[in-house]
C-alpha cells in the first residue's frame, strides 16, 4: 500500500504542473498588454533581440506554490507550519524582486532598486525568518557538516550573522543565475527535487510540500522559459526561488548543504566577485570574458542550450552527492 504522504506529494506535483501551464498561458498575454518587457544590459549585445520579452513571469510559479497550503492543511492542524514559514519568507523576497521589476519596467532601465535598498530589505526579512524558526524550535544554532555526520556548536549571535549573510548571498546568487533562457528555472528544479525528498525522508511532510509544488510549477514555467524564451521570471521569480532555496536549507537545519546543491549559484556569484576584484587590482584586466560566468561560456562559443544542459547536469550530480552526504540525518 502506498504511503499516503507520498501520494499527496505526487498529486501536488501533477496539480502544480497543470496549474502552472494554465497560469503561464493566461499571464503571458497580460504581461504583453502591460508592456512589461525586459530591459537588456547594454554590454550583453548577443541578447539585444530579447529586449521587450515579457518579464515577471515568476508570478506563475509563485501562484502555484500556494497549492502547498491547500495540501498542507491537515499538517498545519497538527501544528506544523514549517512550509508556511518558508513560503512567507520566499514571498517577502518575491515582493522585493517585484519592486525591482516594477521600477525597471516603469522607468525603462535595467536597474531597479539600489544595491543598498535591496540588501537592507533582504537582511531584515532574513533575520525575521531565522528568529521565527528559532522560536518555534525548527532551527538550532548547530552547524551540520555533511558526509562526516557531525554538528558543531556555534554561538547564537555568530550563527545569526552567518545565517543572514548566507541567505542574502543565496537569494542574490539565484538572481544572478537568471541570465539565460531557462537557466535559473532549470537549475532550480533538481534542487527542489532534492529538498522534497530530503524533507520527506526526515518525516517533515509539511515542509516537503513547498518544493514539491515548485517542481511541478517550474517544469510548467520552463515550457515557456526555455530557449527561445517567451517569458522571463524577472527578479520577482528569481528572488522568490532564492528565498525557497535558502529557507529550505535552514528549515531543515543544514545550511552547508547549499554549497553542494547550489554549486552553480555559488559559481555564478564567485565569478562576479573575482572579476570585479581582479579588475580593480589590475586596473582593467579581466579573468573572464564576461560575468556572471554563463556569459563567459557564451562568449567562448557555447549556445544557450549547451550552457543550460551543462549547468543543469552539474546540479543534478551535486544534488545526488548532497543526498549521499546527509544519510546520517535519516
Amino acid at each position: 500500500m502506498l504511503n499516503s504522504n507520498l501520494v499527496t506529494l505526487v498529486l501536488l506535483i501533477l496539480c502544480s504542473f497543470a496549474l502552472g501551464l494554465f497560469l503561464c498561458q493566461v499571464l503571458i498575454p497580460v504581461l504583453r498588454r502591460m508592456k512589461a518587457g525586459q530591459e537588456i544590459r547594454e554590454e550583453v549585445t548577443q541578447h539585444k533581440s530579447k529586449a521587450g520579452t515579457p518579464t515577471m513571469g515568476g508570478l506563475s510559479f509563485i501562484g502555484v506554490s500556494l497549492l502547498c497550503l491547500v495540501f498542507g492543511i491537515r499538517y498545519m492542524r497538527q501544528g506544523d507550519y514549517s512550509a508556511l514559514f518558508v513560503l512567507v519568507l520566499a514571498l517577502a523576497f518575491g515582493v522585493i524582486g517585484f519592486l525591482d521589476d516594477f521600477f525597471k519596467v516603469k522607468l525603462h532601465r535595467n536597474l531597479g532598486l539600489t544595491a543598498i535598498q535591496k540588501a537592507l530589505l533582504q537582511m531584515a526579512v532574513s533575520l525575521l525568518f531565522l528568529y521565527v524558526l528559532y522560536r518555534n524550535g525548527l532551527m538550532t544554532c548547530d552547524l551540520y557538516i555533511p558526509f562526516v555526520d557531525v554538528s558543531l556548536k556555534v554561538n547564537p549571535v555568530v550563527y545569526m550573522v552567518f545565517a543572514v549573510f548566507v541567505m542574502v548571498g543565496c537569494v542574490n546568487a539565484v538572481n544572478l543565475t537568471d541570465g539565460l533562457d531557462g537557466l535559473s528555472s532549470g537549475v532550480t528544479i533538481p534542487v527542489m527535487v532534492f529538498f522534497t525528498i530530503a524533507a520527506f525522508m526526515m518525516k517533515r511532510y509539511n515542509l516537503a510540500l513547498l518544493p514539491a509544488a515548485l517542481v511541478g510549477g517550474l517544469c510548467a514555467f520552463l515550457r515557456y522559459n526555455f530557449y527561445p524564451a517567451k517569458v522571463f521570471m524577472g527578479d520577482t521569480g528569481s528572488m522568490f526561488l532564492g528565498g525557497v532555496v535558502c529557507g529550505m536549507a535552514f528549515a531543515l537545519d543544514m545550511p552547508l548543504i547549499l554549497i553542494l546543491v547550489g554549486l552553480i549559484y555559488l559559481t555564478e556569484t564567485l565569478s562576479v566577485i573575482l572579476q570585479v576584484g581582479y579588475f580593480k587590482l589590475t586596473h582593467g584586466k579581466r579573468i573572464f570574458k564576461m560575468t556572471p560566468i554563463h556569459h563567459h561560456f557564451e562568449k567562448c562559443g557555447w549556445s544557450e542550450k549547451k550552457v543550460f544542459a551543462v549547468f543543469v547536469s552539474v546540479t543534478v550530480v551535486m544534488c545526488v552527492l548532497a543526498w549521499l552526504g546527509i544519510q546520517g540525518r535519516f
